[in-house]
């Protein structure tokens, strides 16, 4: 099974080497596809060295990865955030979840890059919600079916919560392995807004998301710029 790797970016010169350098090791044979939003600083130069190919969209991460897959030719994809670390076996254990045929996609367990004020807490919550919940964030590296993502059509384009959106339509389509193998995402959003605040921040996001607040309200009074 041929993996596409898609990585959107958008001013990540200080962390696009390390991701698809880590990207290579982890799933050699993966074709690596970064989509950039509009970025002002190195990022493309920097990445264009350590990837397949770099294509340019517009800005939005759901916007981005869409027009990733399109270019895609592997038959599964996973979506890689730019700031994200990926394991040696992670290629393989995405192959591996996929000998199911039931199982239309997953996710990884995330880890932050530094622990420290509560994060190694924060990481296991996560991971254990979301193991019991079947469902994934961004963060954590979901991985889906190239015929299913399609079929799904895409993530939808929305301000916020597209990464929650298309899990939960995806679980009605097939299984959703929850892999314990881990990524490693940076904790620096953590650090500079605090751990208590970003919690209740991102909690108050998806409670009123699922209450039926527009995306785009929701960006635009509760979330940092991205």
């Amino acid at each position: 099974m041929k993996l596409t790797a898609i990585v959107p970016m958008l001013n990540e010169e200080r962390a696009i080497e390390a991701t698809l350098e880590a990207l290579r090791r982890g799933a050699p044979d993966a074709e690596i596809i970064v989509v950039d939003g509009g970025s002002s600083d190195r990022s493309v130069a920097l990445a264009r060295a350590r990837c397949d190919r770099v294509i340019v969209s517009a800005r939005g991460r759901a916007r981005q990865m869409n027009a990733g897959a399109a270019a895609a030719a592997g038959d599964a994809l996973v979506f890689v955030h730019a700031d994200t670390l990926v394991g040696d076996g992670f290629g393989r254990e995405i192959a591996a979840a996929l000998t199911n045929p039931a199982v239309i996609g997953g996710r990884f367990d995330v880890a932050f890059d530094e622990y420290g004020g509560g994060l190694r807490m924060v990481a296991a919550m996560i991971n254990l919600r979301s193991r019991m919940m079947r469902s994934a964030t961004g963060d954590q590296a979901i991985f889906v079916r190239r015929d299913a993502f399609f079929q799904l059509g895409g993530f939808a384009e929305i301000e916020l919560c597209e990464d929650v959106d298309f899990v939960r339509r995806m679980k009605r389509l097939g299984r959703l392995a929850c892999l314990r193998a881990t990524v490693q995402t940076s904790s620096r959003r953590w650090r500079s807004d605090g751990v208590g605040r970003t919690i209740f921040r991102m909690w108050l996001i998806k409670t009123l998301y699922f209450a039926g607040a527009s995306p785009a309200w929701l960006k635009r009074h509760y979330a940092d710029a991205r």
